[in-house]
């Protein structure tokens, strides 16, 4: 029975270590978000004023993967697919613009989504979440969580995330890996969009055109423990 015991409790201890290492020590996804974007200041943008998706311009699987740079991006970037046009695919509805929760967990919480074709890109809090067809990467995100668990030194150390899309009946479903469990719900309720997140917490947003000044640059996430 200790011989089990000694075993399992070793064997835990190594599924733990290597999940750790994979969560924070692992090879961080390239970089493929156009450097111009990123740069680029997207608290200056309409965002009442969307773009006509009339296949005139760039495919959704034209354009470079949106990803974010280390645990964070230092300000709001422009748009990743401002130049692509391609219709949205038959079973998504729209939900393209920026949006502010006004009711339930995160009120105050602000992020774009953009659509096209069948991708999606969700930027906020300092993460640029982009999941779909595109030039340079595979379709689920490959990505950080942004908020920073600890740092060594001058180093900031966050966990890696990547998730898929599907959607279900007018539902944007996030499920992790790809073809994992739905972490994330996000759909229309009216003029609203109901943001459902994997720690059962509901958020009601409005549309607002401008982004508000005070999440241009995002505040800092994460215990960040120090650990040298």
């Amino acid at each position: 029975m200790k011989k089990w015991f000694v075993r399992f409790f070793v064997s835990i201890t190594l599924l733990f270590l290597a999940a750790f290492w994979q969560l924070f020590f692992s090879a961080r996804p390239p970089l493929t978000t156009d450097p111009a974007t990123l740069a680029g200041d997207g608290s200056t943008i309409d965002y009442c004023d969307l773009r006509v998706l009339d296949g005139s311009g760039k495919k959704a699987a034209d354009i470079p993967k949106g990803n974010t740079p280390g645990c964070g991006y230092n300000h709001f970037p422009l748009p990743i697919l401002a130049e692509c046009t391609e219709p949205l695919v038959e079973e998504a509805s729209d939900i393209r613009g920026l949006w502010k929760g006004v009711a339930g967990d995160h009120i105050g919480h602000v992020e774009r989504v953009e659509q096209c074709g069948s991708r999606t890109v969700i930027t906020s809090s300092g993460i640029i979440h982009d999941k779909g067809p595109n030039s340079t990467l595979g379709e689920t995100s490959n990505d950080t969580e942004g908020g920073v668990f600890f740092t060594i030194g001058d180093r900031e150390y966050c966990p890696r995330t990547s998730a898929g899309v599907i959607w279900n009946d007018g539902v944007l479903d996030f499920h992790v890996f790809g073809w994992g469990p739905v972490v994330v719900r996000r759909y229309l309720d009216g003029d609203q969009l109901i943001w459902e997140y994997a720690d059962g917490s509901i958020t009601r947003m409005d549309r607002i055109c401008t982004l508000p000044a005070d999440v241009k640059v995002p505040k800092p996430r994460g215990p960040r423990y120090s650990l040298f």
